[in-house]
């Protein structure tokens, strides 16, 4: 007798149901979004799993990573092609999701989404920490140009290095308008700060990876682009052709 389990993940608890080889409901649950509990849980069952499907979300990689060295065979499937498996349910709940993707297992209608490694899975934070910063500092500068446009001050287009002078000397003026900006321009240089400091920490990454510095090589690639890519692909041979890489990223004709 063959068994297939699945997991319908929430941030606080999942739902899970084990089915046959016959699509026989065996037992159902609901256990902690945690690799250890979700071991526990499959451990106490007493059955070996063929197969264990969960759906690609935020904490997949974690449970995935955590359940695999436990030695459970788990699959991580595309959320489209769950949803759209799942879409004849009448009813949308955790318990019935966690029975379709348990079938989905069962009868092998899925396809498996690569799960990152633990090297990836450092860089891509990294990247986005940086990047978010990036995107808080332009909107607080977008902020400031805003508030001194509605005195009738333009700040025109000065360096990032000139910014906050340009500013300070419009807001000369105004006692209210320069304590405003005043505030908004220490946000700006201590988010400026720690946009060097994550810089400086991927290129620290990228030193010790020797696949970014061969992608360097090449004219125009940078640290950034150059972790960048190699975070996205991480492992060349999931992919069958080149081409598929750029389908991957988007880049169709």
């Amino acid at each position: 007798m063959e068994y297939f389990a699945g997991l319908d993940v929430s941030l606080e608890e999942t739902a899970i149901c084990i089915v046959d080889d016959a699509g026989r409901i065996v037992r159902e649950a609901r256990a902690a979004s945690e690799p250890e509990a979700l071991v526990a849980f499959f451990r106490a069952s007493g059955l070996v799993m063929r197969r264990v499907g969960l759906e690609a979300c935020s904490l997949t990689a974690w449970l995935h990573q955590g359940l695999t060295a436990a030695g459970i065979a788990a699959i991580c499937i595309a959320a489209r092609q769950a949803k759209a498996a799942m879409g004849a349910m009448p009813d949308k709940t955790d318990r019935n999701d966690a029975r379709g993707i348990a079938q989905i297992m069962r009868t092998g209608w899925y396809r498996a989404v690569h799960v990152k490694s633990p090297s990836c899975h450092s860089w891509r934070p990294l990247l986005t920490a940086r990047r978010m910063v990036l995107n808080k500092r332009r909107d607080i500068e977008n902020g400031v140009r805003a508030l001194l446009r509605e005195a009738g001050l333009k700040v025109g287009t000065p360096s990032r290095k000139d910014f906050p002078a340009r500013v300070r000397e419009l807001a000369a003026g105004d006692a209210v308008l320069t304590g405003l900006v005043e505030s908004l321009l220490s946000v700006i240089d201590v988010m400026t700060r720690e946009v060097e400091k994550l810089t400086r920490r991927v290129i620290d990454e990228v030193r010790l990876e020797p696949t970014c510095r061969r992608l360097m090589t090449v004219p125009g690639v940078g640290p950034l682009t150059a972790l960048a890519f190699r975070a996205t692909v991480d492992r060349p041979d999931r992919f069958r052709r080149s081409r598929d890489v750029g389908a991957h990223l988007g880049l169709t004709p």
